[in-house]
């Protein structure tokens, strides 16, 4: 279906056509329709599919015409990327519509607050906010939103992860009731249906593609010991010249600054990005990675989900992910929106039970690769099987009290 036939006015359909865009994903077909109307919606759709753009595309065209500068929509997202990200999107997709967007988040300097503080202080249409910042700009009383229309929670699943579900609560408590809601989550755990049934009323629902990694994806599998790792990555990066964009995961902070050191050794120029990093430096990496004068990055998970760079050629797990959705998250930075992507995962036999649970939840068995001869010989495919020890038993003590909670 191209943008065209979705109903949005010639404004917007200038601005998607100046970014060279023309056929909607599914995940746009099916929103944008239905937040038109006014519908709260719950989408569940996987990462990459486009629905940033499902959620900005509809706000924008209702925002088209607004002359006072109200606070009219609030995204909630879970990390400071990928608010980022977002009022980036809005810049780009409001190319021809007179909109106004701010990105608040923490971490910054004091005049980032500053600047925050004046916006907010003098409204603008657009507030993308992680819950802590934008609670601490609420407390001191400055935040108008009595005229606010529409709330969006992106990346639900990774908020509530993250323990901001009172935050969440919390900031909602100040919105007025009469708004209409959306949210937007890669997976639909209980505690997500939960969250629906206290914020969305009466809200369509639309899922696509549980928990998989994008058809483009193609996704393979070594079975290594760790002293390896290193070596066989470089093998891997020596074997694809042509990929000039390039993740590695790992799990650990502790593992990334000493990956980047063994790359260099190597001879691989790369960068590493973890929360130890400032926000100025971790937004002068992604400018890097963006504009290709870094080829690879090795980063822990807070880059696996918010940060849409286009056409990453390769994700490599240099660890498998202690979590199969992380997995999910992690591939699908590659062949985004209809793109072509590779994802290597790197699996040690203690991370052979979580292969088995990622082949699990994505219905699929992943390709296994043989090591290249000269690195030595692969472990062979076993699980290990769980200690069978009893537990102790749990007993109840006596006159047991539970503790009052301190005030909020």
């Amino acid at each position: 279906m191209k943008f065209t036939e979705l109903g949005l006015n010639d404004q917007i359909l200038d601005a998607i056509d100046h970014m060279g865009f023309v056929n909607a994903t599914p995940i746009q077909q099916q929103a944008i329709p239905l937040i038109l109307e006014g519908r709260d919606l719950i989408a569940c759709a996987q990462t990459g599919t486009g629905k940033t753009a499902a959620f900005i595309l509809p706000i924008l065209h209702k925002l088209t015409g607004k002359e006072d500068t109200s606070i009219n929509t609030l995204i909630i997202v879970p990390t400071r990327e990928l608010a980022m990200q977002i009022e980036q999107e809005i810049q780009g997709l409001s190319y021809f519509v007179s909109v106004g967007s701010i990105a608040v988040y923490g971490g910054g300097s004091g005049k980032d607050f500053d600047e925050q503080k004046k916006t907010l202080s003098e409204g603008t249409d657009i507030i993308v906010a992680t819950p802590g910042k934008l609670l601490s700009h609420i407390a001191m009383g400055y935040v108008d939103f009595s005229n606010l229309q529409h709330l969006i929670l992106d990346e639900a699943d990774k908020m509530l992860d993250m323990g901001f579900a009172e935050d969440i609560l919390q900031i909602i408590s100040q919105l007025p009731d009469n708004r209409q809601n959306l949210m937007f989550s890669a997976t639909m755990p209980p505690k997500i249906r939960d969250l629906v049934k206290r914020i969305l009323t009466n809200p369509e629902e639309i899922t696509l593609s549980i928990s998989k990694p994008a058809a483009g994806v193609k996704q393979s599998v070594y079975l290594a010991y760790d002293e390896q790792k290193i070596k066989l990555i470089a093998s891997i990066l020596k074997e694809r010249p042509e990929y000039v964009s390039i993740i590695i995961f790992t799990s650990s902070k502790s593992k990334v600054n000493e990956i980047v050191r063994e790359l260099r050794t190597a001879g691989f120029q790369s960068k590493g990005m973890s929360s130890n990093r400032t926000q100025e430096e971790r937004e002068e990496i992604l400018r890097g990675f963006r504009s290709r004068r870094i080829r690879i990055l090795v980063a822990t998970d807070v880059m696996s989900r918010g940060i849409d760079i286009k056409e990453i050629n390769l994700v490599i797990n240099f660890d498998t992910p202690f979590d199969a959705e992380d997995y999910v998250h992690r591939v699908g930075r590659t062949a985004r929106a209809n793109t072509k992507g590779e994802a290597v995962t790197l699996v040690n036999p203690k991370d052979m039970r979580k292969l088995a649970q990622i082949e699990r939840l994505i219905e699929a068995e992943v390709e296994r690769i043989p090591v290249p001869e000269e690195l030595g010989t692969s472990p062979e495919w076993k699980i290990e099987q769980r200690s069978n020890k009893k537990k102790k038993p749990f007993r109840k003590k006596k006159n047991f009290k539970k503790p009052q909670q301190n005030p909020q």
